[in-house]
């Protein structure tokens, strides 16, 4: 593992992630990890869910950061690639 100058460092919510993770959208399970933010690989829409229990879909484009821990992306209405950045 490469050597981390910034390892005794505290993180913030506006540090960078540390990890990433594959999302597989669905309609009944939560996410193992919530993510700090979603991040589109493959454009299209994303229906999220937050901690409240609201759906709500997001048109994006290749590349784009959408700055939500979400706790579920549903399958139904999902058309992007999504990662999560933790």
């Amino acid at each position: 593992m490469p050597d981390d100058p910034y390892r005794f460092h505290a993180r913030g919510l506006d540090s960078p992630a540390t990890r990433h993770v594959a999302i597989t959208p669905s309609d009944s399970a939560d996410l193992p990890v919530r993510p700090r933010v979603i991040y589109c690989h493959a454009a299209g829409n994303v229906l999220i869910r937050d901690e409240m229990g609201v759906n709500l879909t997001y048109t994006l484009v290749q590349g784009q950061i959408l700055p939500v821990s979400a706790t579920r992306v549903l399958a139904t209405g999902t058309t992007a690639t999504v990662y999560g950045w933790l």
